[in-house]
């Protein structure tokens, strides 16, 4: 009796569930010889002549299936708890581009643009929060600072990444120095369709920039949808909805970091305040032509009102000791706007063209008046302190900080794009004019006196220690276009896809011409579908907008900026191989559990303008000074772990340098290697329970001492190490019974309540140096700390 009750329980719960339907295109013709297949097993069929099909599956908890073909965009339905037989019909979109990675990357990678898991933002533990939370753990990308949004790529600098949002460039402020001031990313993760990004090699048409390139694809909602959230660090609520030709997302946020800061060495009184508002519409003209409109307004303050500082640095052997009392204030206010108008359609069946406007406009200013009453002194050996006498005393003075800065920038762009279908052939190209002006007033000054004597001390005269003025304005124009050609053939030996194109661009400030040619190849191994290999590379540019040609000069004892009409782009040779291998799940690629990831590249480095970072404001040289070289090895790891949802691991090799009138040094975000994790779990047979892992482990930057370059000697900041860690738990969804007793939790799909613990091991990372100089010029560089452990909790409610 209890054989035939556990066999009856089985066949109870192993119920077959037929899932049946048809498979066509945006054109509404049937696709045949389509992969549909459950994920993670090897149960799979193909749609016949009629693009209909026909899988068997048992029924169970939920159901993945995948839709895959060559040449198109793959599909992934997750089907909860069926129960009964059901009816699904897919449309598939066409994949024009070189081959993406989905979401969750199970497509053969035959490019250098990879897809993100954009929807793993919302899991993600990080302050920040953020698609850029996320790069962090991908291949080639470091993130040193947690409380902001920039990110360095296979040694470039923040400047050197572009970031696209539905085909508009995005501009962030330039005035901000520090992660503190810096305010929301421009990118709203409750509006994104898709996320493609590349580390290097990319094509034609993206613009002129030297590492990366971030690219955006908002959502048109088919359907109402909405979520509001609220935590520690703020709050966000989005709204979309279609109603016939019509449809939009817009989204609010609030952030604030008032708690994690208050986890840093500084008391004082902190009101950050960082607002953002974003809208995305769409206008069906008639069934081929579309006009939409994406918006931006961004509002950012900061108050600061330090009171006092205490940091413990040093060895075992040499503790040491900085306090500070302060007395001043800082007030900065950071407002842009953007907006695009954008009029796309089809010209004929395999002919589409569009045209765009965009402006960007922003206004900053920084004001902050701090005096600082400091003593360094030595400690024990155990740590603590001793008494303030003249033999525990290694420096004691004060210092004043001034400044009084205002940046105005506004761009004007206008742009014409389209594609052309033919056979194998898909054509694109584009022409843009733009129209930039930049204008600013820089009066900052800082003035340290130590045990009486003004630094630096030339025994008479009273000297600042260090000022800067500016009053700059610049109205140049740009031309830029592109054209390239993707090509797709099979042979014997498998699939080719060739990408080949050239971009031109012209700036009338110094009178430069620059034209980069780049192609991609890449070739799939007939009946081996789970191994790509890929091949790119090209000349990049790095063409100059506002910082880098800013010369400094002295002028009459005062430092002056001049702006250098003889700068040139800086240029990148780059060289890209890659190759991807799918493995478990039989070695089928739809049904595959693991990828690993691999890339080996070499970037050639010319007219380099050195620079200097402090935090996040980089200073430059404005002289192409300097030339170099850049070269690693980025590997990842991806795959579902644990059934249904995705993780995955990184490590990265590198090596970054430059020469500056012939001394050979690093360059500033040189790192030999680069750890990163992103982990995610759920309870078995309880999924409701969520957990989310993000770690990172990269070497120490180099520093060196202020207002020299590294060519006068350097050294490198520990070590970064950081954990954060995510919990959260479904309280409600949309099987849930009680959605249908209840009026309230009927108006919700999905409510979820999550705890973070930022940095749970409470690692101190050093994110800049604050130096002390003490009569005898000799200098100590005391660290300034980054946040410590962090509890957050937060609501998600899906509408």
């Amino acid at each position: 009796m209890l054989l035939v009750f556990i066999l009856a329980s089985s066949l109870v719960y192993s119920q077959q569930i037929k899932i049946t339907g048809k498979v066509t295109n945006q054109q509404k013709e049937v696709l045949e010889q389509v992969s549909v297949s459950e994920a993670n097993s090897r149960n799979g069929v193909m749609t016949n002549s009629k693009g209909n099909y026909l899988l068997n599956v048992i029924s169970k908890d939920s159901v993945k299936i995948i839709f895959s073909l060559v040449g198109h965009q793959q599909r992934q339905y997750i089907i909860p708890r069926p129960k009964e037989d059901i009816t699904l019909n897919i449309v598939m979109q066409e994949d024009n581009e070189l081959g993406a990675v989905t979401v969750e990357g199970k497509k053969t990678v035959t490019t250098v643009i990879e897809r993100v898991d954009y929807l793993a933002t919302r899991r993600a533990s990080n302050p920040w929060g953020g698609i850029e939370s996320l790069l962090a753990t991908m291949g080639g990308v470091t993130s040193k600072d947690e409380l902001s949004s920039q990110y360095s790529v296979r040694g470039g600098n923040f400047d050197e990444n572009i970031v696209y949002v539905n085909g508009i460039e995005i501009y962030r402020p330039l005035l901000v120095r520090s992660s503190q001031q810096e305010g929301l990313s421009f990118i709203n993760p409750n509006m994104i369709q898709t996320v493609g990004f590349s580390a290097g090699g990319f094509s034609a048409e993206y613009g002129d920039k030297m590492s990366s390139v971030l690219d955006i694809t908002y959502k048109k909602p088919e359907k109402f949808e909405g979520s509001v959230s609220a935590g520690f660090l703020g709050g966000d609520i989005h709204i979309g909805n279609s109603t016939g030709r019509f449809s939009q997302i817009t989204g609010i946020r609030y952030k604030t970091i008032r708690s994690l800061l208050s986890t840093t060495d500084t008391k004082a009184e902190y009101d950050p305040s960082f607002i953002d508002a974003q809208t995305y519409i769409t206008y069906d003209l008639s069934p081929k032509w579309e006009i939409s409109l994406l918006g931006n307004y961004s509002h950012n303050t900061y108050k600061y009102t330090p009171k006092t500082r205490s940091t413990s640095f040093g060895t075992l052997d040499t503790p040491r000791n900085f306090t500070v009392h302060f007395d001043g204030w800082e007030k900065d206010k950071f407002i842009t706007y953007q907006a695009a108008l954008t009029l796309k359609g089809k010209i004929k069946e395999n002919l589409n063209m569009g045209i765009t406007g965009s402006t960007f406009s922003s206004d900053e200013r920084e004001r902050y008046d701090i005096e600082g009453s400091y003593i360094l002194k030595e400690l024990d050996l155990s740590g603590e302190n001793v008494a303030v006498d003249d033999s525990s005393l290694l420096g004691i003075g004060s210092y004043i900080e001034h400044a009084r800065n205002k940046v105005k920038s506004e761009v004007y762009t206008i742009s014409h794009f389209g594609d052309l279908k033919i056979g194998s052939n898909l054509l694109k190209w584009g022409m843009t004019y733009q129209k930039e002006n930049v204008s600013d007033k820089i009066k900052e000054w800082e003035m340290r006196d130590s045990a009486g004597y003004s630094l630096p001390n030339n025994g008479t005269d009273l000297n600042l220690y260090s000022n800067l003025k500016s009053d700059n304005r610049l109205k140049p124009s740009r031309f830029s276009g592109f054209i390239q050609d993707t090509y797709r053939f099979n042979t014997d030996k498998g699939l080719f896809i060739l990408n080949v194109g050239v971009r031109a661009s012209y700036w009338s400030f110094n009178e430069e011409l620059i034209i980069s040619p780049r192609g991609a190849i890449a070739f799939v191994p007939a009946g081996k579908e789970n191994f790509s290999v890929r091949l790119a590379g090209g000349i990049y540019y790095q063409a100059p907008f506002y910082k880098e040609f800013q010369r400094i000069v002295n002028v009459d004892g005062n430092n002056v900026i001049e702006l250098n009409k003889d700068i040139k782009s800086q240029k990148s040779i780059h060289i890209v191989l890659g190759t991807d291998y799918y493995f478990g799940g039989g070695g089928e690629r739809n049904s595959a559990p693991f990828k690993l990831s691999g890339e080996i590249y070499y970037k050639k480095l010319s007219d380099l303008v050195p620079y200097t970072v402090n935090n996040v404001k980089i200073r430059y040289s404005g002289e192409n000074s300097a030339k170099g070289y850049a070269m690693g090895l980025d590997m990842k790891l991806y795959g579902e772990f644990i059934p249904g949802v995705d993780s995955w691991v990184s490590f990265g090799l590198m090596k970054a340098q430059q020469e500056i009138d012939g001394i050979k040094v690093p360059l500033p975000t040189d790192q030999r290697f680069n750890f990163a994790l992103f982990y995610q779990d759920y309870m078995p047979g309880y999924e409701r329970l969520r957990m989310s892992l993000r770690g990172l482990w990269s070497q120490g930057l180099p520093v060196s001492a202020p207002y020299r370059g590294y060519e006068s000697g350097y050294f490198r900041t520990p070590a970064y190490k950081r954990v954060d860690i995510g919990f959260s738990w479904q309280v409600l969804g949309e099987n849930f019974a009680i959605r249908n007793k209840n009026s309230f939790c009927k108006a919700f799909k999905n409510i979820w309540l999550g705890m973070d613990v930022f940095n749970i091991f409470d690692m101190q990372n050093t994110n800049t140096y604050y130096w002390v100089t003490d009569v005898y010029n000799h200098q100590y560089a005391v660290p300034n700390y980054l946040t410590g452990r962090q509890l957050n909790f937060k609501l998600m409610a899906e509408f």
